[in-house]
């Protein structure tokens, strides 16, 4: 199974290397700031929703959380000249709200994703910014940003029990092992 593919999110995490290769262990630490502001009518409580294009619970019962799929290279995509792989995962939304925050999670040959309402709305898409030179941070071909959605306060809402709908795209001029669909957002509730 192993084509390039993360064996564990947070502890163990894996990267494959060139046979002969032995591993180090290093100790990593971080260092934070925390700064603490009064609360006040403008601080809003919110919720963190995930989104895994490849969870499937709602057609199975079965969380079937793969984390990672592959895209296989387009046999078709010459002679349409379409090159673009989709998945989609559908999950009734388990609370009524408001988005404040989203964006996707996606690995390079990402085009985008988006996350749609049950009339087919965009509640959000996030696309990726691929570097286009030498310098750190633009490095040609590698994903070096991407959008993110800040709506207007009250302008884009949930319904409890609304079918949401991820879309994950990547291109599928060459085949790309390993990659997520993933999508994050940020709900405050409706009082």
């Amino acid at each position: 199974m192993w084509a390039g593919y993360i064996i564990a999110i947070y502890d163990g995490t894996q990267c494959k290397v060139k046979n002969g290769v032995q591993n180090v262990s290093k100790n990593v630490y971080f260092k934070y700031t925390v700064k603490w502001v009064d609360w006040g009518d403008s601080i809003v409580p919110v919720k963190i929703f995930i989104f895994d294009v490849t969870d499937t619970w709602e057609k199975t019962g079965i969380h079937d959380c793969l984390f990672e799929y592959d895209v296989k290279k387009s046999t078709t995509g010459v002679a349409t000249n379409n090159y673009t792989s989709s998945r989609r995962s559908s999950v009734s939304f388990p609370t009524a709200g408001d988005v404040i925050y989203g964006f996707a999670q996606q690995y390079i040959g990402r085009t985008g994703a988006s996350l749609h309402g049950e009339d087919g709305r965009v509640i959000c898409s996030s696309k990726p910014i691929y570097g286009k030179g030498n310098d750190v941070g633009d490095e040609a071909d590698c994903i070096v940003g991407i959008s993110t959605c800040y709506p207007k306060p009250g302008s884009v809402k949930i319904a409890k029990g609304e079918t949401v709908t991820l879309e994950s795209n990547y291109s599928s001029k060459k085949m790309h092992a390993g990659v997520l669909g993933l999508f994050y957002i940020l709900v405050a509730e409706s009082s």
